[in-house]
């Protein structure tokens, strides 16, 4: 089941960081996990991580959808849903490991 946030092309944005942006622009290395942004690609830090960044950015921005950044892991969440799903024939998403 997928959300009706999720674009035709799903296909990832390009990512630029191999760890959560806010927290290496701040000097920290204290994710837990890490998630990245289905609209502009910024990678940002689950909410079991101190600075929950990835929520973060989507309360900043209103982009409503992330994906897990996670080795091995390939599941979508929706903010505005509330929803967490995979897309059916969507490109593997890139993983910082």
């Amino acid at each position: 089941m997928t959300c009706s946030h999720v674009p035709d092309d799903p296909a990832p944005p390009t990512v630029a960081a191999s760890g959560c942006e806010a927290c290496l622009e701040e000097g920290r290395h204290d994710w837990v996990h890490l998630r990245f942004c289905q609209t502009c690609g910024r990678v940002g830090c689950c909410d079991n991580s101190p600075g929950r960044h990835a929520t973060a950015h989507h309360r900043a921005t209103g982009h409503p959808l992330i994906r897990s950044f996670e080795p091995g892991e390939d599941w979508w969440w929706c903010y505005l849903d509330e929803q967490s799903f995979h897309v059916p024939g969507a490109p593997p998403a890139p993983s910082h490991g």
